[in-house]
């Protein structure tokens, strides 16, 4: 297996974080890797917050319905994108899937938190002071695995066809 491979299938949803500190070095090249994202038209429609306040990470925690965990970690980012444009939600989870791989390369682990049709994406985005015209794709909070499970998968032969779908015979 190359090293690609290895970290797309490594790479796993964790709610428990180390408490600490994810180096700058790191940060900044798994925004790189979201800002290199496939973009529709190459529009690149995307904002990305970096919180590494408490009072803001448990103000964003509170919001949500499945991320108060988002308080403990280290770091959260918040992917943003403009609304108007019509592949802003395909465009951002491109970047956001990015941005999770590029932390897993380091070893950083993270847990997508959804934003878009969520009640509380606009709250977050004014929480943040993300100007109008943006919504919220994502949160991602992030930080070095204190526990990691590894759920069962489906296995490939189960979810994929060839040409046309036909029921597998019993």
């Amino acid at each position: 297996m190359n090293l690609g491979v290895t970290v797309i299938k490594g790479r796993r949803s964790v709610r428990q974080y180390k408490d600490t500190p994810i180096p700058e070095n790191v940060i900044r090249d798994a925004l790189d890797c979201a800002r290199l994202a496939p973009t529709a038209r190459n529009v690149q429609p995307w904002l990305f917050g970096v919180i590494d306040d408490a009072a803001l990470k448990a103000g964003i925690a509170e919001l949500t319905d499945h991320g108060k965990f988002i308080a403990d970690a280290p770091i959260c980012f918040a992917v943003f994108t403009r609304k108007e444009e019509p592949y802003y939600l395909e465009d951002g989870c491109a970047a956001t899937d990015q941005l999770i791989l590029g932390l897993w390369a380091h070893g950083v682990a993270s847990c997508w938190v959804a934003g878009d049709k969520k009640g509380y994406a606009e709250n977050v985005r004014e929480l943040l002071a993300v100007p109008d015209g943006y919504t919220l794709i994502a949160l991602v909070p992030a930080g070095y695995p204190a526990q990691i499970t590894i759920p069962d998968k489906k296995k490939t032969e189960d979810i994929v066809f060839s040409n046309r779908w036909e029921p597998k015979s019993a």
